[in-house]
């Protein structure tokens, strides 16, 4: 699951339960995870932790259950058009 040259040793405290929240596929706890620490240092931040430390640590499985998981939690209803 986890790239060791993807992280660093100062990054653990708060890399681990994100890393845990996906490997048990957990997706309420990765997004309680997410918006706690996007709320602590900011959107921006978020993205750039997420983009560089998170994404290239995980496995092709983890990161796929990510996107499929994130892509059906975006579409809340779909209306037919006529």
């Amino acid at each position: 699951m986890i790239n060791p040259s993807a992280i660093d040793l100062k990054s653990l405290p708060w890399l681990l339960p994100v890393l845990t929240a996906i490997s048990d596929r957990d997706w309420v706890r990765f997004k309680e995870l997410e918006v706690s620490f996007a709320n602590a240092h900011g959107v921006e931040t978020w993205a750039d932790v997420f983009n560089f430390r998170i994404m290239p640590a995980l496995e092709p499985e983890a990161k796929r259950w990510l996107l499929v998981t994130k892509c059906s939690q975006g579409i809340k209803s779909v209306k037919i058009l006529d």
